[in-house]
């Protein structure tokens, strides 16, 4: 094992890069949850506020949506069977125990903790592997670059995840350090409790135990396949997630397909598959890793990371694989959404560090080191703002939308149930503190035979068809933005 030793001054260190990183996530974190993919954040807060207003039953997670636009079925009861609902239980407790601040901003709050704890882990690690300079600038990377900072304050169960399962890695890389004694079976235990919350929060997580795995064979080398406690180790990570799935097999009406995740897309002409097409490779390795995340200019430094050679590097090209084998098979979700990219954040910044690391390692046969470290600071300017071009418009909350919440929760009543035409888009329902149907289902009589009382559009054709075919209809509110009828 390297002597690097993470020392007092590494500490310090530390500490100011956290620092800057939480001053830079707790940009705008009191705006209403309506901002980019707020459609899936609202979604998320919402199990949250049923907890809150319902009691914590975490087997029977429930949101707004009562259509049958998850499933194909109607969900007359709002279950929302995806992922075990710790993060959206975490935050709600938070609120009940202190209800200072809306809710979502628990829940932002909850994903920045999360995300400092994962980038003081990529620091370690980076600090005992390669070196304090790769330390530094990969922590650094994870701590201002705008698409890191953006999706490290979003009320998501991504970043709490990724957090998790590498406070897991980190804990089993200072389990393997340690002889027989209580300390160790601590770490043992700890580790394994983070790999288990990992895969619950995120069942992506997961494609990171092939860290862990190594982790282990690092340990114990081909003896490994002799040593029971590395088979009870992934047997128990991953048994509460295994029973968590067949519970859910049991709500089909809670539980979303997941199938097109891997090969295929939305687009204006329905469903496209795009696995291992040019478009994919386009999508996310350029459009996205490149240009989106790390600003075009900084994503040199990643490659050189790949290159780098190292006395034991073996732990980060786990960590590089296990995020480009999650690229590869969840293809239609990276394509789909950005967000999904939260998962590959580490790896970014750990290769990032260690190409730069290089770059510093070799600098007697380029430029002076002072004129190095001007260079790729100019470097991280350049792309930062490339970034954060592409980035600031996800800030972006829209007020007529939040008008229009506010008018809901005024004027029609607290346990009404609404519809609006927003395309499968829950945020209006989140915000108005409302439940019902994102879009229409069905015809609006037979909606109101399943008990929905009220239709909220801001559709000019869907105003005058409703008033046409539907002249019984009252129309309790109208103005410039919205028209809300009722059923």
């Amino acid at each position: 094992m390297r002597k690097n030793i993470f020392n007092r001054r590494d500490g310090m260190i530390l500490f100011f890069i956290l620092l800057i990183a939480l001053t830079f996530r707790l940009y705008k974190i009191n705006t209403p949850l309506a901002d980019w993919h707020s459609w899936r954040q609202v979604d998320t807060a919402a199990v949250a506020r049923h907890f809150v207003n319902d009691g914590f039953d975490l087997l029977h997670p429930k949101f707004d949506d009562l259509s049958n636009g998850q499933t194909g079925e109607y969900n007359p009861e709002g279950l929302r069977f995806v992922e075990f609902p710790i993060y959206n239980a975490t935050f709600a407790g938070l609120y009940k125990a202190f209800p200072v601040m809306p809710l979502h901003q628990y829940g932002r709050i909850v994903t920045i903790v999360f995300s400092l704890l994962a980038i003081a882990v990529v620091y370690y690690l980076l600090r005992r592997e390669v070196s304090k300079t790769a330390a530094i600038y990969g922590s650094l990377i994870y701590s201002v670059f705008p698409f890191f900072v953006y999706y490290s304050r979003v009320v998501l169960p991504d970043p709490t995840a990724v957090s998790s399962v590498f406070i897991a890695i980190f804990l089993l890389y200072i389990w393997m350090q340690q002889k027989k004694g209580t300390r160790k079976h601590i770490l043992y235990i700890s580790s394994l409790l983070f790999a288990m919350i990992a895969v619950l929060v995120k069942p992506v997580a997961g494609f990171y135990y092939l860290a862990l795995a190594y982790i282990f064979f690092r340990k114990y080398n081909f003896g490994i396949f002799k040593r029971p406690d590395v088979y009870i180790y992934f047997f128990l990570a991953l048994l509460p997630f295994g029973l968590w799935r067949y519970w859910i097999s049991l709500f089909p009406v809670g539980g979303p397909g997941f199938e097109w995740l891997i090969t295929s897309v939305n687009t204006y002409e329905g469903q496209k598959v795009i696995f291992m097409r040019p478009a994919f490779f386009r999508w996310v390795f350029y459009e996205r890793l490149l240009l989106l995340i790390m600003g075009g200019w900084a994503g040199s430094f990643v490659m050189l990371g790949a290159m780098r050679k190292i006395t034991r590097p073996w732990l980060m090209y786990s960590i590089g694989a296990s995020a480009l084998l999650y690229l590869l098979v969840f293809q239609g979700g990276n394509v789909q959404h950005d967000y999904y990219q939260i998962i590959v954040f580490p790896a970014l910044a750990i290769f990032t560090g260690m190409g730069i690391s290089l770059l510093y390692d070799i600098h007697k046969k380029l430029v002076p080191k002072g004129l190095l470290t001007i260079m790729i600071f100019i470097v991280f300017g350049f792309s930062m703002v490339t970034s954060y071009e592409q980035v600031k418009g996800m800030y972006g909350v829209s007020e007529s939308l939040i008008d229009t919440a506010r008018v809901i929760d005024t004027i029609t009543p607290k346990d009404a149930l609404i519809i609006t035409d927003t395309l499968g888009d829950t945020t209006l329902l989140y915000n108005s503190n409302r439940r019902g149907m994102p879009a229409l289902a069905d015809s609006l009589p037979a909606l109101k035979e399943r008990g929905m009382q009220y239709f909220v559009t801001s559709n000019d054709e869907a105003i005058m068809n409703t008033r046409n075919n539907h002249p019984e209809l009252e129309i309790i509110f109208e103005n410039n933005d919205v028209t809300i009828f009722a059923l």
